[in-house]
């Protein structure tokens, strides 16, 4: 069994009476964690409850997608899970091409400039429009802020070792 699970969409509700599901997308990958006979494991935060699950349907309804799962024909058999998470094991992570990461590989890195200074660990990803922002939060000092806000573009971004857990970045003239 994977010691790694990914959080794919959450059942915020139900949908009609014949079983369907709400799901809040928490994936960039919906067309593929939705897609039919795609398996996924529902999770219980609270108590700890799981159960594996196959997708017969899925359609996209404004911000969220309505899933049929195999197995829930009626509102009283899928009312139960509602607030459960879906979920994917490591091992299911879609391959990402060349010069894209996952978040939970940026989270924790160390952000190095190109000059050789440490400026502090990746603690958060922002997403607020062209491009992600990663947060940095350092010690300050050396004229530093404690926090800075890293724009995830060409310009800045030198090298990105995920397996070194190391970010090599060009600060340009007014980032900080």
């Amino acid at each position: 069994m994977a010691d790694k699970w990914y959080t794919v969409g959450k059942l915020v509700n139900t949908h009609g009476i014949r079983g369907e599901v709400k799901v809040w997308p928490h994936t960039d990958f919906p067309d593929v964690r939705f897609a039919k006979g795609s398996m996924l494991t529902l999770f219980d935060e609270e108590k700890g409850g799981r159960l594996e699950v196959e997708v017969v349907s899925a359609r996209l309804q404004k911000n969220v997608y309505i899933v049929k799962l195999k197995g829930f024909d009626n509102i009283n058999d899928i009312e139960k899970y509602k607030g459960w998470t879906l979920k994917v094991s490591e091992d299911d992570l879609v391959d990402l091409a060349e010069d894209e990461y996952y978040y939970h590989e940026i989270i924790g890195c160390t952000v190095v400039t190109d000059e050789g200074e440490e400026l502090g660990t990746v603690t958060e990803i922002l997403s607020p429009g062209a491009n992600d922002v990663w947060v940095v939060k350092g010690k300050g000092g050396n004229g530093r802020p404690k926090e800075i806000l890293l724009p995830v573009i060409d310009d800045v971004l030198r090298n990105v070792d995920v397996a070194g857990k190391t970010i090599t970045v060009h600060l340009l003239e007014g980032l900080i």
